[in-house]
């Protein structure tokens, strides 16, 4: 077997950045090497870091409590440590921007969660089922930044992932016009309901720029790479409303899509079921063996049910129907955390690594 990746894990004291710890356990491909953060949090051993705001459901892994924080400025001494890093930070755009990028010109290949990059032309931003082709333009990127190893890859935003899967196998049709409004759970806001008490018996009809993202960053994923660009997609037209509901992990979307070639129910039925992507021809160790999952039942999917669906990874997909102004309405989950953030990142690196991308240092 190969020597596994380091990686370290910028932003790693966060929801999101705790997720990765517990995915990195026992992993494959990659060990964790760093763990990195703010400077408050630097020089503190992990356990000290994170006390008292550990929000996964299990306990930290054996030996990360005792890692020492290295500080997000460090550079140098990250690029020491490791062959590449995931970056979950909370920051300004521009400030994630520049420090992504720092690390990209150190030759260390950052596959991020955050947003700031998923419009830079030359970024890849991916779903592994859907656009793997779109990882070509990291060459591009490359010239650009004038690196051999370092670039940026980033995961789109989770809760598109409830919905752009189970819509991409029907492209074919020429979908024309599409409508979604997502039921987005507390974890997306990096909240649990001990930190969120308002929360509790309530619903917030708005997220700041969610609607933003969800109606554009489908287009991308959709797009080609073009002369070193990936040129967005023009089409379908898509409006969206994100509303936050007391659930502590899971996306559900309600779609609503008309198509220029209107299929039948079966036909979409079939394209669900046998549609799968490099992932699962690679065999990755986080991709679902099944990418899209039909429930016939009425009430289904549910989030408390079906989220954790093949580790949290699968795409469930319910309640297809014809609809009286729309051709067709469906209802997708996706787990947010998992599929939509750490696990999505984590089945990104495992495709670059796969695809020669990423590599062990000399």
């Amino acid at each position: 077997m190969q020597e596994k990746l380091r990686v370290g894990i910028i932003g790693a004291t966060g929801m999101v950045g705790q997720r990765f710890v517990t995915l990195l356990q026992n992993h494959p491909y990659f060990e964790l090497a760093a763990v990195i953060a703010g400077p408050r949090s630097a020089g503190r051993k992990y356990s000290e870091a994170v006390e008292g705001r550990w929000k996964m459901s299990v306990p930290i892994p054996d030996g990360v409590g005792d890692m020492t924080v290295i500080s997000s400025e460090e550079i140098d001494k990250v690029a020491a440590l490791v062959d590449f890093v995931f970056c979950a930070v909370d920051m300004k755009k521009e400030d994630i921007r520049a420090m992504e990028d720092a690390y990209a010109k150190a030759e260390i290949p950052v596959v991020s969660n955050n947003s700031a990059h998923r419009w830079t032309p030359d970024v890849p931003m991916v779903i592994p089922e859907i656009n793997d082709a779109h990882l070509s333009v990291i060459d591009a990127q490359r010239k650009r930044l004038g690196t051999k190893r370092g670039f940026v890859a980033v995961k789109p935003n989770c809760s598109i992932q409830s919905y752009v899967p189970a819509l991409t196998p029907l492209l074919k049709f020429r979908p024309t016009n599409i409508v979604a409004t997502t039921y987005q759970a507390i974890s997306g806001a990096g909240k649990t309901f001990r930190e969120w008490p308002e929360m509790l018996d309530n619903i917030i009809p708005y997220i700041g720029g969610e609607e933003e993202k969800s109606e554009q960053e489908p287009l991308k994923i959709w797009g080609q790479v073009k002369n070193g660009e990936i040129v967005k997609a023009s089409e379908p037209l898509i409006t969206t409303q994100c509303i936050r509901v007391p659930v502590s992990d899971g996306h559900t979307a309600a779609v609503f899509v008309s198509f220029e070639k209107k299929p039948t129910r079966d036909e979409i039925l079939r394209e669900w079921k046998n549609f799968s992507g490099k992932p699962q021809a690679l065999g990755l160790p986080s991709a679902p063996a099944q990418f899209i999952t039909y429930f016939e039942e009425n009430d289904r999917p549910q989030a408390k049910l079906d989220r954790d669906l093949y580790g949290g990874m699968g795409i469930s997909v319910g309640r297809l129907r014809e609809d009286t102004l729309f051709d067709y309405k469906f209802v997708g989950l996706s787990h947010n955390t998992l599929r939509g953030a750490a696990g999505g990142a984590v089945l990104i690196a495992e495709l670059l690594y796969r695809e020669g991308y990423i590599t062990k240092k000399a």
